[in-house]
């Protein structure tokens, strides 16, 4: 089944595909955030990533940040990157790791131009210019799902996204891996109440301990926090929408990474090592989920809802696919793939899986989202602690 399945592509010379060729203009500090975002306004082809932080960053959060940092600066999605910095140590250290992906790059720090935005800002302008005529001559060849890495998330639940939206994507994710391609699934909290049966899926012994030992760590952060996670998830919106507990919630949630073996657990933000399931232990907040996939490497975000939610990835195309009816009805700028007929009968999970799977090659191909189409996304970088 999953032959039949083939895209096209930009190949990247570090040997990955782009489902889309994007300038990404990476301002590093918030010193330089005004000056990027006027940058961005000249050339509105290209994605903006402003860091409002820069220093005084320590410990995990400095970790975190170059991580997070690196994978957006090299995203397959990305073909170039233009580093506008106020630090010329930091602003050398990610234009190489740019140049080497092979991806072609451009630098400007505020030092190498009399600490005048007004100087930087047309000197950037210029040189994004350049950057976008360079890319505008790639041309996309075929690719297969071996190719493909694929985030799985959900946000604003109900009881269709457990009975139906998620167990679709759950078939997906299966054909991916079957196919030889990369699953990640995230959000370590809507583990909580069904982690034994991620356990029993795991590769190894060690995995599973991975697996219990990511939620335990989260549940003993929200105790000593004097959070009472089982009493306030599921939220007010999925209570009304008929979720009742965290463990109902999160049985719903599991379906979603399918049914293969699950390969290992990742930090926030880190790559898969090979093709497969894999877990990463991050936040569930979807802001911060997606932009953990999305650092990873993941060229695509599918995003089940309930009753609808907005967001999506700047860098990876997020198809939002709903099962509720009425938000299929109401929301359709929002929703990009309406699974309600499962539900209602006029469908069969084999026809939805089906039609999913050619939608997300026609996106791949380069078909738009309507969250792209919308410029709904953005990519975050969570925080730890206080910075120095």
């Amino acid at each position: 089944m999953t032959e039949e399945y083939r895209f096209d592509a930009y190949r990247r010379p570090d040997g990955s595909v782009g489902l889309r060729n994007d300038l990404l203009i990476l301002s590093l500090s918030g010193l330089t955030t005004p000056i990027a975002r006027r940058v961005a306004a000249a050339l509105p082809q290209a994605k903006l990533i402003t860091i409002p932080y820069t220093g005084g960053i320590i410990g995990e959060d400095a970790v975190l940040r170059r991580r997070m940092l690196s994978g957006f600066a090299t995203h397959p999605n990305v073909g170039a990157v233009l580093v506008i910095s106020c630090n010329p140590i930091e602003g050398n250290l990610y234009h190489r790791i740019v140049e080497a992906s092979g991806r072609p790059a451009a630098k400007l720090v505020l030092d190498d131009y009399g600490h005048d935005g007004l100087r930087l800002t047309d000197a950037a302008m210029r040189a994004g210019a350049r950057l976008l005529k360079e890319l505008s001559a790639a041309r996309r060849s075929p690719a297969s799902l071996s190719e493909l890495c694929i985030g799985v998330e959900c946000g604003r639940s109900d009881t269709s996204s457990g009975v139906a939206s998620n167990p679709l994507v759950g078939r997906i994710a299966d054909a991916v891996v079957a196919g030889g391609g990369r699953v990640m699934g995230g959000e370590t909290m809507e583990w909580f109440g069904a982690e034994h049966l991620l356990e029993k899926r795991a590769a190894t012994p060690a995995v599973a301990e991975r697996l219990r030992e990511a939620v335990d760590r989260r549940m003993k952060r929200a105790e000593a926090a004097g959070i009472d996670l089982i009493g306030s998830n599921p939220g007010p919106a999925n209570i009304a929408m008929g979720l009742s507990t965290l463990e109902e919630k999160s049985l719903g949630a599991v379906m979603k990474t399918g049914s293969s073996p699950v390969c290992g657990v990742l930090q926030h933000g880190e790559a898969p090592a090979g093709p497969g399931l894999w877990l990463m232990d991050q936040p569930f907040y979807s802001t911060e989920s997606l932009s953990g996939f999305v650092a990873a490497g993941a060229h695509m975000v599918l995003f089940t809802t309930g009753p609808g939610n907005s967001f999506v990835s700047l860098l990876a195309p997020t198809v939002k696919l709903s099962a509720n009816a009425v938000a299929c009805r109401e929301l359709t700028e929002q929703i990009d793939f309406d699974a309600s007929g499962i539900l209602t009968g006029e469908t069969t999970f084999d026809d939805a899986t089906k039609a999913l799977l050619e939608q997300m090659m026609d996106v791949a191909s380069g078909a738009y989202t309507f969250g792209e189409i919308l410029g709904e996304g953005d990519e975050t970088i969570s925080r730890n602690g206080e910075t120095l």
